[in-house]
């Protein structure tokens, strides 16, 4: 790789990238160029793809220089740890549990944050360190407090953190309760995504402060909701744009097996059959997933592939209850669907595409979130306009 070869793929080419697309606002940009993404990225990745849940295989920087200097340089998420570090390659492992995340998303949820100088600042999920050395160029070493539930990540991300010159407290803790030693704080981010906002982040801020974290239903879908908290601790505010976060470990999904369904593995199994016109495509879309997941919070699913180009959607509840199949083929305008349990899980999704459907399918950004003592609401264009939910 020539000089100029380096520059193009080494951090001005992506500061180049970021700043074209305006995902890297100037005020950010000497934060980015005092603690470039290479310095917190370890020697072994799985380069990630953008806008997209998939892993490359194992890169190792001592063998493949350039590729490494390549993938850590481009606008995607790099897994950096499967299994917990019980499995380290070649290939990939089962579940990605920690990575550096995909810049245009870092620097749009530090946009949302809007960190200030002489913040207090919590930061959930440290990672390796990238998201945590901006904060502390923004905002002070000495405000930042980042929290990790692995020690070998957090001992490798403040080994990085030191030689870059940053200087935040990083503790070993689980993220779900929050840091309330040195809270209260005026914002808080996370790094990782949940389903349930804790409680210990919302009591931890200050009132006026603001709670940054990826979120989304267990059907599937995923936004970054940006909280202001109020005197009594509740939070509201709205989504500023999807994600694809790992779960925080306390949250991680346990889903009752396919097999638990059909024991005998005997499909249809004398579930009740019936057409529909709505085909398994037209609902698989990210923003799709999340308008059905918050309208019914106990779904979930799988696809099975089927001979040919043709696929079953498998829906099924958390409760083990009922399940429904969706059978997809690009032959047919007409899908076979199969229900059985206590419940109609198909007719469930129908009556929330349609929802969605008739308020003119609305995207992330008109979507809202309400968290306090009473639970979780999410609503559209305003807090008063909650969605419904369906689940039995």
């Amino acid at each position: 790789m020539t000089a100029r070869e380096s520059r193009e793929a080494g951090p001005d080419g992506l500061a180049s990238a970021l700043l074209e697309s305006g995902a890297l606002t100037s005020d950010w940009l000497p934060a980015y160029e005092a603690v470039p993404r290479h310095l917190f990225v370890p020697e072994a990745i799985w380069p990630g793809r953008a806008g997209m849940n998939r892993q490359d295989d194992r890169v190792i920087r001592a063998e493949q220089p350039d590729l490494w200097w390549e993938a850590v340089h481009r606008d995607a998420p790099i897994t950096t740890q499967w299994d917990g570090g019980a499995y380290t390659g070649p290939g990939r492992g089962r579940t990605p549990t920690s990575s550096n995340s995909m810049p245009t998303m870092v620097f749009a949820m530090l946009a949302a944050l809007d960190v200030q100088p002489g913040h207090e600042v919590l930061e959930i999920g440290t990672g390796t360190g990238w998201n945590a050395a901006l904060l502390s160029h923004r905002a002070g070493s000495h405000g930042v407090t980042s929290v990790e539930v692995d020690e070998t990540v957090a001992r490798g991300a403040t080994a990085a953190l030191m030689a870059a010159g940053q200087y935040p407290s990083v503790f070993v803790e689980d993220g779900a309760g929050g840091f309330p030693r040195r809270a209260p704080y005026d914002r808080v981010i996370a790094t990782c995504s949940v389903g349930r906002v804790p409680t210990a982040w919302r009591e931890q801020t200050r009132p006026g402060g603001i709670l940054v974290t990826p979120w989304g239903p267990t059907y599937g879908g995923e936004a970054v909701a940006r909280l202001t908290v109020a005197d009594d601790a509740s939070a509201s505010g709205p989504f500023v744009g999807s994600s694809a976060f790992m779960r925080i470990s306390s949250q991680r999904k346990r889903l009752p097996r396919r097999q638990n369904f059909l024991p005998a593995g005997n499909w249809p199994g004398g579930g009740r059959t019936s057409e529909t016109f709505l085909s398994p495509d037209t609902v698989g879309d990210w923003i799709h997933m999340f308008a059905i997941g918050v309208q019914v919070p106990d779904l979930f699913c799988e696809v099975e592939d089927l001979p040919g180009e043709a696929y079953r959607l498998w829906i099924m509840d958390t409760g083990g209850t009922s399940w429904a199949t969706a059978d997809h083929s690009t032959a047919r305008h007409r899908y076979q669907v199969v229900q059985s349990g206590s419940r109609r899980l198909w007719d469930e999704l129908e009556q929330a595409w349609a929802w969605w459907t008739a308020n003119d399918r609305p995207g992330f950004e008109r979507f809202g979130l309400t968290v306090d003592a009473d639970g979780e609401r999410v609503w559209l264009d305003s807090p008063g306009n909650l969605v419904p939910r369906r689940s039995s």
